[in-house]
């Protein structure tokens, strides 16, 4: 009977009991919440709108992909620069915020079709056509570099203190110091519970810990609070202070050559990411169905192409209401792994309840006032889980690391990759362009492995006529 408990989990075509259900899809919206939010707010967008986008999209994208992949779609810090330099660029000076937000909207729209070609290839010619420019010593570290590279954000989180909404610091001079200690303790409390109740609570309480950590960190906080009289609970944001009903603003897209030739190229960004997402979950799934004695196998990565024309219409519905240009979520990938339910009707649930929210500012404001020191504990986890399901991709794919050609390609992708973000702050000058770390590092990863493979085809093909 314990070892029952202990191994309760869902399978994507799996429904938990309803309450179950929303609970698990609760702890989804949580887990997706921080960083499309902080897209927004970085970008400019309407948090409310980017909410109710982000569920909107990830409806879309279960319902084309036939409900059999449990991937959430939300915004993407791949297009933050792209978005951002375009909306404080001089061309749009004149512009209110809105229709700044109405001429990226296009672009967003515009770079869904990217990831819809490249999905079409891959069903046209198949998964071998893209596992040829995309083999797991690309996509693995590439999954690694998107966890490593968001570790200073999870770490800055960890430690932050409370501010208002026009980034004005809301503790007194005096306490800083102490503030900052407060953070870290809030942070390592959530860090902490959040890895003890996945590790050591069994059943359907081990399956909530990414719920069950931040309640215990914003309680912490609370306590913190009463005794110190330190607010570490973040500012809510302007649109914030509306009635209780509050619908999103929705703006349409505004044709603009401009938007297209600055947003439309990073989506060949996100397509090693996505790739890199479904590779992830064929791996999870299939090994929780061997766990469970299923007899089930789930080809998930043979959905390759569905998934990626899935993401393309994820961007083409978001961008068209007002969100960011986004993909699939590694953060929620990590909280299925954790928990161990991948159940398709957990992640439409929880994009339903994320639509709903997007419309109540109460809810909005109770999500969005989560101490950001909560969010990064929390951050610590799932960043690094990201990571971490990088190299499971090349465990399970056998990578050869002893092979100089596999090493190669590793290493340059690894080190372009976390030191565009570290050296230069995410965007790599290249030759007077700014390219984001990740998409310069998978485009060169992706390069260098093709340079290499034409030598080895020239060396078999040698070897070949040889032998005959």
């Amino acid at each position: 009977m314990i070892k029952d408990q202990q191994t309760i989990s869902y399978l994507p075509d799996e429904r938990p009991p309803f309450w179950k259900l929303l609970l698990y899809a609760l702890q989804q919206v949580i887990v997706m919440f921080p960083a499309t939010v902080a897209v927004a707010i970085i970008t400019g967008f309407h948090i409310s709108t980017t909410i109710f986008a982000s569920g909107l999209a990830t409806i879309c994208f279960l319902l084309i992909t036939g409900r059999k992949i449990p991937l959430y779609y939300g915004s993407s810090f791949s297009y933050v620069a792209a978005i951002g330099g375009l909306m404080s660029s001089e061309a749009l000076s004149g512009y209110a915020l809105n229709d700044k937000i109405a001429v990226a909207q296009f672009g967003i729209v515009m770079s869904g079709f990217v990831s819809i070609a490249a999905g079409l290839i891959v069903r046209r010619f198949g998964r071998d056509s893209i596992e040829k420019i995309l083999p797991a010593t690309v996509t693995g570290p590439i999954a690694m570099i998107i966890g490593l590279t968001l570790a200073g954000n999870a770490l800055k989180d960890a430690a932050s203190i409370s501010v208002d909404t026009m980034g004005t610091i809301r503790v007194a001079e005096s306490q800083m110091g102490t503030a900052t200690n407060m953070a870290w303790i809030i942070s390592l409390v959530t860090l902490l519970s959040t890895i003890l109740f996945s590790v050591y609570l069994k059943g359907f309480w081990g399956q909530l810990p990414l719920i069950l950590g931040p309640a215990l960190g914003c309680l912490t906080a609370l306590v913190i609070q009463w005794t110190t009289g330190i607010d570490l609970f973040k500012a809510l944001p302007a649109e914030a202070s509306s009635g209780i009903f509050a619908p999103p603003v929705f703006t349409l897209p505004k044709p603009s050559w401009m938007a297209v030739a600055a947003i439309m190229p990073i989506a060949i960004a996100t397509i090693p990411e996505s790739t890199a997402h479904i590779y992830q979950l064929d791996i999870y799934v299939n090994a929780l169905a061997r766990k469970k004695n299923s007899n089930k196998k789930y080809n998930l990565a043979d959905m390759l192409g569905l998934n990626l024309i899935g993401d393309g219409i994820g961007d083409i519905v978001s961008g068209f209401f007002g969100g960011p240009a986004g993909t699939n979520y590694g953060e929620n990938i990590s909280a299925m792994a954790i928990t161990r339910v991948f159940s398709v009707p957990v992640l439409i649930a929880a994009a339903i309840m994320a639509m709903v929210i997007s419309f109540f500012t109460p809810l909005v404001n109770a999500i969005y006032s989560i101490p950001t020191s909560v969010i990064g504990g929390l951050e610590i986890y799932l960043f690094g889980a990201i990571a971490a399901q990088g190299v499971a991709i090349m465990i399970e794919k056998k990578v050869d690391m002893f092979s100089s050609q596999n090493i190669a390609v590793i290493a340059t992708i690894m080190v372009i990759g976390l030191g565009g973000q570290y050296g230069y702050g995410g965007n790599i000058p290249f030759f007077g362009m700014e390219v984001p770390c990740v998409a310069g590092a998978a485009i060169f990863g992706i390069l260098i492995n093709w340079i290499l493979n034409i030598g080895n085809r020239r060396t078999e093909k040698a070897k070949c006529i040889n032998n005959a």
